[in-house]
């Protein structure tokens, strides 16, 4: 069965109306851009030009358009799944009392989660095939250059933090008390595995033999991913790296950082803002790796108590230095206004106020004169 026909099979097939990428309707428009080619006699050669108006004035911004449609989608999805599974807050305890964390409750999510995989792989696997005949009308590698262009635009799914949180929420739910056999897994041959230096990396094998490598080393410790948080562009790092690649306190946050900073792998700015927090990836880590979570555990909480002493020191001394410039400017304005009406000082009570406090001290001799 070709690819486009079992494509709309799946289409049809949905229970919901979700936002895919639209495989009939590109396969329409670059084959208007070879017919507007052939009625075209005075261009030489057997392809549509290197700068097609057909082809780069509605292919390339209705494929924008529909990835970033699906991958938001994906993305919302995926994040309202694993909230099922690891609810943040007094939420936890709420969904516990209603009973939605019960062993038939993980089956759904098992369900669901494999149904967003099947989503995720089958548009993957359109665009992949689309773009592809792209390069075979043009005789170009444009199709192939977008690939990085969707990369850096955020709308690579297979690229999403969400389908590495998927990856390891598959793992995790495996170590649980469910049983194998009472709903399909989420994906075929998703593993946790160690290289020979020990060093970790997610591997699956998806449809259409698509197979995703994570690694799982972070590029400024050099070391296993601890407490992993995923920039914007992608890339996977330690949380307290990631805050010392941006220039700010843990106590801040990655919110914090500038727009300027940049990503120590790939060098593209304002990555932190939006980073996520991989917190089933976290979990399949501690479980896997419980030697070393430990050490790595107290040695960045002797630095993480160090950096919020430093933070609220700064703190309290910049509230106290506030405090005294309202005072001293207070005083200031009391003693203008003295002068400029030349009243007695018994009207003004901040005066009153200061010699009193001073007077409590036994320091009568000292007051405040004007």
């Amino acid at each position: 069965m070709k690819f486009c026909k079992k494509y709309q099979e799946y289409i049809q097939g949905q229970q919901k109306q979700l936002p895919v990428v639209d495989f009939k309707k590109l396969k329409k428009i670059l084959k208007r851009c070879r017919k507007d080619f052939e009625s075209h006699q005075d261009h030489d050669g057997q392809s549509c030009p290197h700068q097609c108006p057909v082809c780069d004035g509605t292919f390339f911004p209705s494929l924008v358009k529909e990835m970033s449609a699906v991958v938001g989608c994906f993305n919302k999805r995926a994040q309202k799944l694993l909230e099922l599974h690891l609810p943040p807050g007094f939420r936890k305890y709420f969904m516990w009392l209603k009973g939605r964390l019960l062993q038939k409750d993980h089956v759904g999510l098992i369900q669901e989660g494999k149904e967003l995989v099947t989503y995720a792989t089958i548009n993957a696997i359109a665009v992949r095939k689309i773009l592809k005949k792209y390069d075979k009308i043009h005789y170009s590698k444009q199709g192939q250059a977008f690939k990085s262009k969707a990369q850096s635009m955020h709308i690579e799914i297979l690229h999403s933090p969400w389908l590495c949180e998927l990856m390891a929420f598959h793992i995790n739910l495996k170590e649980t008390k469910v049983r194998p056999n009472m709903a399909p897994a989420l994906f075929e041959g998703c593993s946790l595995t160690f290289d020979d230096d020990h060093k970790p990396s997610l591997s699956c094998e998806l449809l259409d033999s698509i197979k995703l490598d994570i690694d799982l080393t972070c590029s400024i410790c050099l070391d296993t991913v601890f407490d992993p948080v995923s920039l914007t562009c992608g890339h996977i790092f330690c949380y307290m790296c990631a805050c010392s690649a941006a220039s700010v306190t843990i106590v801040d946050g990655l919110k914090a950082a500038e727009p300027k900073e940049k990503c120590p792998l790939c060098r593209k700015a304002g990555v932190y803002e939006g980073a996520l927090h991989l917190e089933e990836l976290n979990i399949l880590l501690s479980r896997s790796c419980q030697k070393y979570w430990e050490q790595r555990l107290q040695t960045e909480r002797i630095e993480r108590v160090r950096q919020a002493k430093e933070h609220w020191a700064i703190s309290v001394s910049s509230i106290h230095g506030c405090l005294a410039q309202n005072f001293f400017s207070m005083l200031s304005l009391d003693r203008f206004r003295r002068r400029q009406h030349a009243v007695n000082l018994s009207h003004f009570p901040l005066f009153d106020c200061v010699n009193n406090v001073f007077r409590s001290l036994n320091k009568d001799h000292v007051c405040v004169h004007v």
